[in-house]
């Protein structure tokens, strides 16, 4: 028989010295507990009539809100006792609890220091920034499971667009995150999936050019002099290696070591995805790791010596922050470069990888075996390289046609000449003076 009961949990007390109260549900000889979310003072307890005390300001909205919770609890206990219906902890929260009045922004908040927790230091400071621009734009207040709906996604999406300036992509990109929270509560029973918003509310992407670097371009970075002594000389370097050694991302290249490198290949397990990639380098890349490689070098150093080879990155964090500094002063230089060299485009680290994705599919290369190599979870995103690359080839067999066609018509102007120039040669025929004499009349003449 399954029993209920209302309980204040004193081993729970919060910094203000409140105390939470829990309705305890006992179903073959298990206890469970489910928290009401409701804080009180101990003083304001009245253990004798199992009520909050009337000193309490809220006392009747508790009193009431917890009898209708217990209520409820009862109500599940009877239906399963009286039913095969197997209990469910997710399932009592969702149906005692009402859990969409709960609060998403707690929710979520959990959700992010969870993702801190795990070392997922990437996912996390994206996370807290969606985070940090959603609680500035309630001030202060909180936002309830029911209160996230389309009306209110309308209104932040349009909030991001008008006070932030954020791009179709970048409100995308938040959007995405807070739905991946909702989904998340979703799966933990806090509120049925019809209750989502986003089945109704459309997220806009906008498709933006992927920059890459042609050949001669790639050829001009390679050939760009810089101080042997300097760090835009090994900024230069990454970018270079990447473009040719499957397009790694620079949090990769940064944390190569010697202990990677068999003489031929480096083998890579990806900060971003955690998957493994062997990678078997072409001979600029081979030349640039072995142009690194001294009489003292030790497995566990740093191929490309900015990472420092005596500090401890084993903390998420530290190694984080190490990676996202050496990015912007990688960043850094090859805008310099960029300049120097007087071009337009934009030349980031990361276009490095576009690069190496648009010269492999020039070149050949299976889109499939593409989308191993940069570590792709899906050739879906491959496939983005392969429009840039079918775009080429479109442009191509159009600037193909366009030559026939102007080929043809200088050849039919040509011709056109010649025939002009034949006419002008060609001798006009001499009238002659002699009386014309018909045949007949030759004849009677000799007769």
């Amino acid at each position: 028989m399954a029993t209920t009961k209302l309980l204040l949990k004193y081993n729970k007390k919060n910094k203000m010295g409140e105390i939470p109260f829990y309705i305890r549900i006992i179903k073959n000889r298990k206890a469970h507990f489910l928290s009401t979310g409701i804080f009180i003072k101990p003083e304001y307890w009245d253990e004798e009539n199992h009520r909050v005390r009337k000193s309490h300001k809220n006392a009747s909205y508790i009193n009431a809100y917890l009898a209708g919770k217990l209520a409820d609890a009862e109500r599940m206990a009877l239906d399963l006792e009286t039913s095969k219906n197997d209990y469910s902890k997710k399932k009592a929260k969702r149906e005692i609890l009402g859990r969409s009045d709960e609060s998403f922004l707690s929710f979520a908040e959990n959700y992010v220091e969870k993702l801190k927790e795990k070392g997922n230091q990437g996912t996390y400071h994206k996370a807290e920034i969606v985070l940090r621009k959603l609680k500035q734009y309630l001030k202060n207040k909180d936002l309830k499971f029911d209160n996230l709906n389309v009306a209110f996604l309308k209104d932040y999406e349009e909030h991001l667009r008008a006070e932030h300036k954020n791009s179709v992509n970048t409100i995308h990109s938040n959007l995405k995150v807070i739905r991946r929270w909702f989904n998340e509560a979703i799966r933990e029973d806090y509120v049925p999936p019809e209750k989502s918003p986003f089945l109704r509310f459309k997220l806009n992407w906008e498709n933006v050019e992927k920059t890459f670097l042609t050949e001669d371009e790639l050829k001009q970075i390679e050939d760009f002099e810089v101080s042997p002594t300097s760090a835009k000389r090994h900024h230069r370097n990454m970018y270079v290696f990447s473009a040719y050694a499957g397009g790694l991302r620079i949090s990769d290249v940064l944390q190569l070591k010697w202990e990677n490198f068999d003489g031929e290949r480096v083998l890579v397990t990806t900060q971003k995805t955690g998957s493994v990639v062997s990678v078997k380098l072409p001979a600029k890349a081979l030349e640039i790791v072995n142009s690194y490689k001294t009489g003292v070098t030790k497995p566990s150093d740093f191929v490309f010596p900015l990472l420092k080879n005596d500090v401890d990155y084993s903390d998420p964090a530290v190694l984080y922050d190490a990676i996202s500094s050496m990015n912007a002063y990688t960043n850094k230089s090859l805008k310099e470069i960029k300049t120097s060299l007087k071009w337009s485009k934009n030349l980031n680290f990361h276009t490095s990888r576009h690069t190496w994705a648009t010269r492999a599919l020039k070149k050949g290369m299976r889109i499939e075996y593409v989308s191993k190599l940069m570590g792709h979870s899906s050739i879906k995103t491959t496939q983005v390289y392969a429009k840039i690359v079918n775009a080429d080839l479109d442009q191509a067999m159009k600037e193909f046609d366009e030559t026939l066609v102007k080929e043809a018509k200088e050849r039919k102007e040509k011709d056109k000449k010649k025939e002009k120039k034949i006419k002008v040669k060609q001798p006009a025929q001499k009238l002659s003076t002699k009386p014309t004499i018909k045949k007949s009349e030759k004849i009677q003449k000799k007769a």
